[in-house]
Parts: structure tokens; C-alpha cells; sequence
């Protein structure tokens, strides 16, 4: 650090050995982020876990499909109420035992639900498998908004994006896991118990750690000048902050809408594609691609925006690609025998749409600061439909059926027999809803062609115009985010002039409170 103008000899030395001594970064925070990465992809493995042998898990339980597909719904419904709840444990109560909190209601509701496969509870196994579902519910709200909060308090600027994107993205990661490894356990009946067995595994793992490894919420020591100044805002005082922040809100409706647009893709993916011959198994690869290179984008973007702070400029241009490519998917699913062409494109979606998800969460930090990161990162989830919770339907959906009553149409979900939801209303958080409103109402009925693989035995829908107007809207909000979206980055402005942190790494515990040798001006 420079010393300013007729400073003393030695006076920029004392100021950055000061900074030094103020702000650094404690080797244990990786442990954290192992710790709420390993709960937050167990719990999403617990939640698609049934979906995938919906088949298998109702005919051994004498169970029905609308009975399956509520052990996946209660996600929807428990996150709409408790999100905000979790929202104010988060930032008052505190990390560390929100994460404690999450990791035994996730541990436990992954044992409730194997009871039933067992000598208990075999007179009743639908109210375990609901109440396991129920308590594992509640766990992700307390887990899925964290990253952003573990970032900003326990890592240095230099890694904020980057510990993000790996908290975030063990999410979606879990999904995938799900979808694969629920089929591979449950060929036959028997497998039920495995596969309930299994989901235990690592669910006792990050309970086991959350207890014994997660010692405090804060380090004892801020990594950065914006952790110092954490959660300074009261609750209720952020939240009105946060409504009057300009930038704020922009950046909330331009990214629930993008998210809603995703959302409707994933959900909407099969039934879209069937209508041109295209089978439910390629449907399933073009989704499974669209989350895994997400997670790949988000990776190097994450990496990028951690070392040039160029968050607004990686948003708005992932944002812009993003609605080129959804333009393209438009097109191109209206023409048959382009699975090369499709594949791709879902692919590049997911790069460039998908992996800014981590980015819009430190950008609405960093818009809001000192509003709680809980809070800022919270409500962008709460206003558009989550991503990890949408994307986890599709292998559930086929098609949205809209049917004419008194004169107007009506919409809902039918699902291939006893394999998804049927006639299920939608009633996710405002801008998905309203997208995926708009994109089933807009679809009519079409003669069915001779290459159409639809399975629900009823004459398969256009959806030529949802899918213009779904690109139409990615394009809306991209321009609206480049045109309207202007932000200081004011938690970068509270660090500015500080110096690095310092890491303590291969440090003396001893020397918690002073500079590591070779780190010493």
C-alpha cells in the first residue's frame, strides 16, 4: 500500500502490516464449503430420488402416482413459507447453525424414509415417506441460499465467486445424480431398500461433519473488509432496502424471469420434442447436458469474475448468449431429425444461461451491501422459480394440457400413465409461473403427425408459438438487464484500499492473530 502524501518514513509499511493483521483467510473455510457442498447434494439426491422408479416405488407400496409425485411437490410447496424463514436464520441466527440445523433435518429425513422398506412402519409407508420428504424440505431452504452467505464471511474477495459457484453448483450436481443412480439401484422391487439405504450414506456424512467440523459461523478473524461489515442491517430493515434498491430489483425480475425461461425449458423439454419425433430418452440426454456443461460454465465463469470483478459484464453477456442460443432452440425444435443440432444447443444453453446463476448471486451482494447476504441472495431465488427445483421435474413431465371450459381454456399437466403428474396446476413463485402460464396456454391442438413419440395417448400440441414467445422473452429481458442494470459495486468499495487477505495456510495455530512470516513486509 502507498502511504499518502508527507506521510513519515515507514508509515505504508505500518498500514499494510495493520491490514494484514485485521483481515485473513482461515485454511478451514474449505471444510465449510466441503460441508455445505456434500448436504446441499445430498439433500437434492433425496429429493429426485423417487421420481425416476415412480413406477416401481407406487407398485410395491400400493401406492398412487399422485401420492409419488407429492414426495417431490412438498419441496415446492414447504420452500415458498420457510424460504424466508430461512432467510432470517441465516443472517441473525447464523451460519453455522443453520447449516447444523439443515444437516440433521436432511439426515433425518433420509432415515424416516427407509423405514417403511423395513419391519417398521409397513402399515403406513406413504405418512414416513412424506414425513422424511417433509423434514428433508424444510433442510434445503436452510441450504440453498448459503453459499452466497459462506462466501462473503469466510472467504477473501479473490475467492468469493469461486466458493459460490461450488456451493451453488453441488446442487444441480445432486440431480444429476439422482436421475442416474435411482434407476441403476431399482431394477427390480427389491432394489427399493438399497436405494433408500444409500441416500442415507451421505446424508449421515454431512451430518456427521456439519457437527463435528463447523466450530463457528464467523471466522475469528473477517477475510475482507465486506465481512467485517457483514449482515449489518437488521432484517426487516434490509428487506426495505432491497425493495428500494433500483438496481436490485432489475437485476431480481431480468434473472427470476430468466430463471422462469428455464424453468419452462427443462419442464417443457420432452413434450416439445415427442411432437417431432424425437424419443423421451433423447429428451432426458438433452436436459442431462444442459445441467452438466452449466455446471462447467459456471466453473470458468466463476473463476473469470473472481479474478476481474467483472460481474456485470459476465452477466449481461451470458445473458445476451443465452438468448441467442434460446432463439436457435425455437427454431430448431420445430424441424425433425436434428439431434446433433439439439443436443448442441442445449448444451450451449446451460454453458451460457445455467453457469450465471453464481455470478447474479454475487451481484446482488454486491448491489446491496450491507444488506444480508442471506436476504440478497434469498429473495432473487424466491421471486423466480427455483432452478434446482424446476430442473428436478422434468424426467416427471411430459406435456401441459390446455382443455376449453365456458369458454375459456384451462391449463394443466397430464403425464404419461403412471409415470408423472397429472393434471397438476401450476403454483410456483411469480415470474415462473407466469411464463410457464403463458407458453402452455399458447399451444394448440395440431393433427398428429406420423413421427410424433408422444406416449399420453392424445393428439400432440404446436408449440411453435410458445416457443417464439419463450425466445422472445429471454431476448426482453436480456435487453432490459443491458439496457436498465447499472450498479456500483459497493461491497468492493468498502474493501477498497485494504490490502489482500492473508492466508494461514501452513500457519502456526499459535499465530492466529499475527501475519504469517513470509507474508511480513
Amino acid at each position: 500500500m502507498a502511504g499518502t502524501t508527507g506521510d513519515p518514513p515507514g508509515a505504508a509499511e505500518t498500514s499494510a502490516l495493520g491490514a494484514m493483521l485485521r483481515y485473513r483467510a482461515y485454511a478451514r473455510r474449505w471444510v465449510f464449503l466441503l460441508v455445505l457442498s456434500l448436504l446441499s447434494c445430498s439433500n437434492a439426491t433425496l429429493w429426485l430420488s423417487f421420481a425416476p422408479v415412480a413406477d416401481t416405488i407406487a407398485q410395491h407400496f400400493l401406492l398412487s402416482t399422485e401420492q409419488i409425485n407429492w414426495l417431490s411437490l412438498v419441496f415446492l410447496v414447504v420452500s415458498i413459507p420457510f424460504g424466508v424463514v430461512a432467510i432470517w436464520v441465516l443472517d441473525s441466527i447464523g451460519l453455522r447453525w443453520a447449516t447444523v440445523l439443515g444437516a440433521w433435518l436432511n439426515f433425518a429425513g433420509s432415515v424416516l424414509r427407509a423405514l417403511p422398506s423395513t419391519a417398521i412402519g409397513t402399515q403406513a409407508p406413504f405418512a414416513f415417506f412424506m414425513g422424511g420428504q417433509g423434514l428433508c424440505a424444510v433442510a434445503q431452504t436452510l441450504v440453498i441460499f448459503s453459499p452466497a452467505k459462506l462466501a462473503a464471511v469466510w472467504f477473501p474477495e479473490h475467492q468469493r465467486a469461486t466458493a459460490n459457484m461450488i456451493g451453488t453448483m453441488s446442487n444441480p450436481l445432486g440431480i444429476l445424480v439422482a436421475n442416474v443412480l435411482s434407476p441403476a439401484l431399482v431394477k427390480k422391487e427389491h432394489g427399493i431398500l438399497i436405494m433408500l439405504g444409500t441416500y442415507i450414506i451421505p446424508a449421515g456424512l454431512a451430518c456427521l461433519l456439519a457437527t463435528t467440523c463447523l466450530w463457528e459461523s464467523v471466522p475469528p478473524t473477517p477475510p475482507s473488509a465486506g465481512a467485517a461489515h457483514s449482515t449489518s442491517e437488521k432484517f426487516l430493515d434490509g428487506l426495505k432496502l432491497l425493495v428500494r434498491n433500483k438496481a436490485y430489483v432489475i437485476l431480481a425480475v431480468c434473472f427470476g424471469g430468466g430463471v422462469g425461461i428455464f424453468s419452462s425449458f427443462l419442464a417443457l423439454l420432452a413434450q416439445v420434442l415427442c411432437v417431432y419425433g424425437y424419443s423421451n430418452e433423447f429428451a432426458g440426454l438433452c436436459g442431462a447436458l444442459f445441467i452438466a456443461f452449466g455446471i462447467l460454465g459456471a466453473l470458468v465463469l466463476g473463476l473469470y469474475v473472481d479474478r476481474t470483478k467483472h460481474f456485470t459484464e459476465a452477466i449481461k453477456v451470458g445473458f445476451c448468449l443465452t438468448s441467442v442460443v434460446c432463439v436457435a432452440f425455437a427454431l430448431v425444435s420445430q424441424l425433425q431429425g436434428q439431434t446433433l443440432a439439439l443436443a448442441a444447443i442445449c448444451s450451449l444453453f446451460g454453458l451460457f444461461g445455467f453457469s450465471v446463476a453464481p455470478v447474479a448471486m454475487e451481484l446482488a451482494v454486491e448491489c446491496s451491501f450491507p444488506v444480508g447476504e442471506g436476504a440478497a441472495a434469498g429473495l432473487v431465488f424466491v421471486l423466480g422459480a427455483d432452478m434446482q427445483a424446476w430442473a428436478g421435474r422434468w424426467p416427471t413431465l411430459t406435456r401441459a394440457v390446455c382443455c376449453p371450459q365456458n369458454g375459456r381454456w384451462h391449463c394443466g399437466w397430464q403425464a404419461v400413465p403412471g409415470a408423472g403428474l397429472r393434471a397438476w396446476w401450476l403454483c410456483r413463485q411469480a415470474e415462473g409461473m407466469l411464463v410457464m402460464l403463458l407458453l402452455t396456454t399458447l399451444t394448440v391442438r395440431r393433427a398428429q403427425p406420423s413421427f410424433s413419440t408422444c406416449q399420453d395417448g392424445l393428439d400432440p400440441l404446436d408449440w411453435r408459438v410458445s416457443m417464439l414467445l419463450m425466445a422472445g422473452l429471454s431476448v426482453l429481458f436480456s435487453c432490459c438487464l443491458v439496457l436498465f442494470f447499472h450498479t456500483p459495486y459497493r461491497r468492493l468499495q468498502a474493501e477498497a484500499g485494504t490490502s489482500p487477505s492473508i492466508q494461514d495456510d501452513g500457519c502456526l495455530a499459535a499465530a492466529d492473530h499475527m501475519p504469517c512470516p513470509a507474508l511480513s513486509p
